[in-house]
């Protein structure tokens, strides 16, 4: 017992003593531990929402709010770490203080890793879809007309071509190949958040030409569908989001200038007979048959003229560009600038005279919660267009004949094949080059105005919830006359030509959409976005006769209604959620649904989901510390997007049509024009492109040598294409209906290596 009794006295004094121990700890403990405060804020003295504040070692944070403002308990010799995307990363020892004030540094290379997507942005790290972004740094360089120029041979699986040699003109462009057969191939172009009327305008030959490309601060390119879906009915074909150059709240007082000349030659000419060669071969084949042979001798002339270098020049291009930068008062930022840029075409009487005035305000209020960002771009646009037809002539044309001769001067001098004894050009044969070129002018101008305001708040009361107010327009406005003159062998006999043309489009747009982004803790984060949209497009044409170039004579008469107007609505809703845990597994979804009047109220809506996943496996802890490795990344995503272009704004209803001209009635001496049906396709239905892409993003060396491989699948269902209907099934020949699929896959592949990389170089 008394064993006992001792064993228990002494486990008692050591659970006692071990107690008061642990008491004496916890008070050490305690008193080591203080309340520390502190505000963050960047360069500009503007708090930064949202920071991490991570005490070094632990898992002990929080996160600045709206003001910048932070408290949390720590360790009086502990440390601690700031960071925020788009700043460096600070640590910041906290012994002997109890306030901080943390200024945060931006971080360029940071910055540029972020990437605009449809309505936001996101870390290039958590990226799930197939996205490309090029940044002014990364432009082609030179005299560029379009901005599709500048990212020509710069992005995988993006086809850019010219469509031919004239002044200004534009480009082709094919994402991952087309989708469609009848309806549009081209992609959704959406400038500064507004989709903008990618259709042609009367007077011009590419609607993007209208856009100053020295305005440009960075094109991304949308690929594959679990990227493009967010814009569903229009997607099928990709999506370039087009960001224009701004100033910053830090911005000091600057002023541009750039002036670039360049001067363009045809690379080469094709190779045809010489005025010798052709003589030598007309006089070999006519000693064949002496009963010919004088004739076919008498046609040949004494000239020696390459008709292909009387057409062709070389041609000069000056492009210019000033632009003042500045921030007023520390309040609002501002940039404005204005372009001039001249084109001459290597095809002589080819020109495209631009003029480009852009201005961009982002101020903010209520302590940063509220963001405005407004733009407004006006061009205006002057254009000759060469004749083409005196390409083809001049290949074709007697080099043995001259450019003018004597006898010629009701063709103001210029040397034609004629008709036997009336004088009258000879229809069959080809006419002179050079008087098809000057005996036509033709001439258009081009107005557009594209502008919008953008409103971002911040809720006070949720910071984690932002609201986003868009409205935004895109009118332009071409108008243009052409004159063929009487002497020109074009239009000789009906005395010339004189018609003019004039088209009005307007594009609204109002949308706005609710994001709401939550860090729920070190391992979870999520981003949920909801919006709505209504856009609306409306072009109008005006119809006016065809007369003799002195305007006597009516050669086609004016339709009886002068204009025809054209007007087509889209409404939609869609969301997305981003969810990433751990930073190692993304996942991407998105769901929008479509509603255009183009349709009928059967077919009127349409669904378009996407889902991508995506696995940093750079981030397990198997490859977390293998240097060599700085980035892998897998991604899968499938999704399906729909197309709506090309297709007319009323095939779905049954309409009645004014004739043409051509299509009169005769009833005595007078002819009639008629009301008649129209066809009609009530069943047609959007089409559907269904993508699924694999793609593996990849770096080594801290990303000196880095790349991406893709593999996509498209598959188009229930086509859009005009066939033959049976007759009298409809009241028209060829219809567009919902026929046929199309399959489309690919590789891409991409690799970048930084040779070099030093501040001093």
């Amino acid at each position: 017992m008394k064993c006992k009794n001792t064993f228990l006295e002494k486990i008692s004094h050591l659970c006692a003593l071990s107690l008061v121990f642990m008491m004496f700890s916890f008070s050490l403990y305690a008193q080591n531990e203080k309340l520390i405060t502190g505000t963050i804020v960047d360069e500009n003295n503007v708090p930064v929402a949202g920071a991490a504040v991570l005490e070094k070692g632990t898992t002990k944070g929080v996160f600045s709010n709206a003001d910048g403002y932070f408290e949390m308990t720590v360790s009086d010799n502990s440390v601690l770490v700031f960071s925020f995307i788009g700043f460096f990363t600070q640590e910041i020892p906290v012994q002997g203080k109890t306030t901080l004030r943390v200024v945060m540094k931006e971080d360029a290379q940071s910055l540029s890793e972020v990437v605009v997507i449809g309505y936001g942005s996101v870390k290039k790290n958590d990226l799930t879809g197939s996205v490309t972004a090029i940044d002014s740094k990364k432009f082609s360089q030179g005299v560029v007309s379009n901005p599709a120029s500048l990212i020509t041979g710069k992005v995988a699986g993006v086809q850019i071509t010219s469509n031919g040699g004239r002044a200004g003109d534009g480009n082709r462009i094919r994402i991952r190949g087309g989708a469609s057969l009848n309806a549009s191939n081209d992609p959704l172009i959406v400038l500064d958040g507004v989709p903008i009327d990618n259709n042609s305008i009367s007077g011009i030959t590419s609607p993007l030409s209208t856009i100053n490309p020295n305005d440009i601060e960075s094109m991304n390119i949308l690929k594959d569908a679990s990227a493009t879906a967010i814009y569903g009915s229009r997607a099928s074909n990709g999506v370039i989001i087009i960001t224009t150059k701004k100033a910053s709240r830090d911005q000091k007082f600057r002023i541009d200038f750039s002036s670039q000349n360049s001067v363009a030659t045809i690379a080469r000419t094709v190779d045809i007979l010489s005025a010798d060669e052709f003589r030598e071969a007309v006089t070999r084949e006519a000693a064949k048959n002496p009963l010919t042979e004088q004739m076919y001798l008498g046609y040949l002339g004494n000239a020696s003229t390459d008709w292909q270098k009387e057409i062709f020049r070389n041609a000069f291009t000056t492009d210019n560009n000033i632009s003042i930068n500045d921030c007023i008062s520390d309040f609002l930022p501002y940039r404005v600038s204005a372009g001039f840029f001249s084109q001459d075409g290597t095809l002589k009487t080819d020109n495209m005279k631009r003029g480009t005035l852009s201005i961009n305000l982002s101020p903010k209020f209520f302590d940063d919660h509220l963001s405005v960002n407004m733009n407004l771009k006006g061009t205006y646009s002057h254009s000759r267009f060469g004749n083409g037809d005196a390409i083809g002539a001049a290949l074709r044309m007697d080099p043995t004949k001259p450019i003018k001769a004597d006898g010629f001067d009701n063709y103001n001098g210029y040397w034609n094949w004629l008709s036997d004894g009336n004088g009258n050009v000879n229809t069959m044969a080809t006419k002179n080059p050079v008087a098809l070129l000057y005996g036509k002018d033709d001439q258009a101008d081009v107005y557009r105005s594209i502008g919008n305001i953008q409103l971002d708040y911040k809720l006070h009361f949720l910071p984690d919830l932002r609201a986003n107010v868009n409205f935004g327009y895109d009118v332009s406005k071409g108008a243009g006359d052409k004159y063929i003159m009487p002497w020109s062998p074009e239009k000789y006999a009906q005395k010339g030509e004189y018609s003019q043309f004039k088209q009005e489009k307007q594009n609204i747009l109002l949308e706005y959409y609710l994001n709401y982004t939550k860090e729920i803790n070190e391992d979870n984060r999520i981003e949920v976005m909801a919006g709505y949209t209504y856009q609306d497009w409306k072009s109008t044409d005006y119809s006016f006769a065809v007369t003799d170039y002195a305007k006597e004579n009516v050669i086609t008469a004016a339709s009886t209604f002068p204009t025809t107007t054209n007007r087509n609505t889209l409404i939609s809703f869609y969301g997305r959620l981003n969810y990433n845990f751990k930073d190692k597994y993304l996942l991407t979804a998105t769901l929008r649904r479509d509603g255009s009047s183009r349709f009928g109220s059967d077919n009127r809506w349409g669904t378009f989901p996407s889902v991508a996943l995506a696995w940093r496996i750079k981030e397990e802890g198997f490859l977390k510390n293998v240097d060599v490795i700085s980035n892998l990344k897998f991604r899968l995503g499938y999704g399906v997007t729909g197309q709506q272009e090309g297709i007319g704004n009323y095939g779905h209803i049954a309409k009645y049509t004014y004739s043409d001209p051509t299509a009169r009635v005769q009833f005595g001496d007078q002819f009639y024009y008629l009301w008649r049906p129209d066809g009609y396709d009530p069943q047609r239905k959007w089409e559907q492109t269904a993508t699924t892409n694999i793609g593996i993003d990849w770096g080594l060396n801290d990303n000196r040598i880095s790349g991406n491989v893709d593999y996509y699948y498209k598959h188009t269902t229930d086509l859009l294409n005009e066939i033959p209907v049976p007759m009298g099934s409809n009241f028209i020949n060829k219809i567009v209906k919902n026929i046929g699929s199309l399959v489309n896959r690919g590789i891409e592949a991409n690799v970048n290596y930084v040779a070099l990389d030093r501040r001093d170089v």
